[in-house]
């Protein structure tokens, strides 16, 4: 899971000699004050109220730590030993062990008693954190504005992963790839959209593609591919071709030709051949999956 990092600007400068890190802490009364409602005006805290003898609580416990880790300060997660500070569980009103409180602006604003489920703490925590992703679809959004939407691709996909492909950055990373002539790609994923999801968004990404692969089509790139028909043993030819792509931005096309010509000979153009390939895997950056796959491809050629 992709941790999403708490600003410096908002994280206090010190939490106490009670912090176990800038984002657990235990409450006494010397602290609960700043970190119980002040705190809350920067972040949410999500409050345990625990105690040694109850079993449930250290269920729950671990489970809340994990999460606060995931999440690196985006939320506080403020531990209350109700036994040790039984004035602080009076004033929130706590009758049961554990007892689980969200906190924001120095009002409670949901909790739960009782150990709970993973997935039910989870869904009741989102409601008042940012996603895990969000991180990563601020950086995206960041490089769109400057069109860098190559530098764009890999947290816009990172992002569309670990969201379990939410339909709403389905569409952006496919924008994405549209933008970066990554044209197979984002058909593939337009593909997969489910029926119910395909609204104006959907069908304008549609049109988008196919202006794209019309406009994709140059004179340069036309006359070379129709040279390679009336001679398809003519590799610089195909590598000629493979450049206009390359320039194009059509990176699968331009990698599909030159392992075409590694097929037939492994040298060609004195490795010329082979290292414009390997330049172009490296420019699209580690981990992107168009890179993996023609990486396979040409380590499949040489061993």
């Amino acid at each position: 899971m992709t941790c999403v990092m708490y600003s410096d600007l908002t994280r206090p400068t010190s939490l106490g000699e009670n912090a176990v890190s800038d984002f657990i802490v235990n409450i006494d009364e010397s602290n609960a004050a700043q970190l119980l409602i002040e705190e809350s005006h920067k972040r949410p805290v999500v409050v345990d109220f625990w105690a040694d003898w109850c079993e449930p609580c250290k269920v729950l416990m671990p489970l809340l730590e994990k999460i606060a880790n995931e999440y690196q300060g985006a939320f506080l997660l403020a531990k209350v030993n109700a036994d040790e500070q039984q004035a602080i569980s009076q004033q929130f009103g706590v009758r049961s062990l554990p007892t689980v409180m969200v906190i924001q602006n120095g009002q409670p604003v949901d909790g739960f008693t009782g150990a709970q489920p993973e997935a039910q703490v989870r869904e009741m925590l989102g409601k008042y954190l940012p996603k895990p992703w969000d991180g990563l679809l601020q950086l995206a959004q960041e490089a769109i504005e400057q069109k860098n939407f190559a530098q764009a691709l890999t947290p816009l996909r990172q992002a569309w992963e670990d969201s379990g492909r939410l339909y709403e950055i389905t569409v952006a990373y496919v924008n994405a790839l549209i933008e970066c002539l990554r044209l197979d790609e984002a058909e593939t994923i337009l593909d997969g959209v489910r029926m119910a999801d395909q609204d104006a968004a959907y069908e304008q990404l549609r049109a988008q593609l196919e202006i794209k692969r019309e406009a994709a089509k140059s004179p340069e790139i036309e006359a070379l591919e129709q040279q390679l028909a009336a001679n398809p043993d003519d590799l610089d030819v195909q590598y000629q071709l493979a450049v206009q792509f390359t320039d194009g931005g059509q990176f699968k096309d331009a990698m599909e030709n030159f392992i075409a010509i590694l097929c037939k000979d492994l040298e060609h153009g004195d490795g010329a051949t082979k290292k414009l390939l390997l330049d172009t895997i490296a420019s699209l950056g580690k981990g992107d999956p168009l890179a993996v796959q023609y990486q396979r491809k040409l380590y499949s050629l040489l061993y």
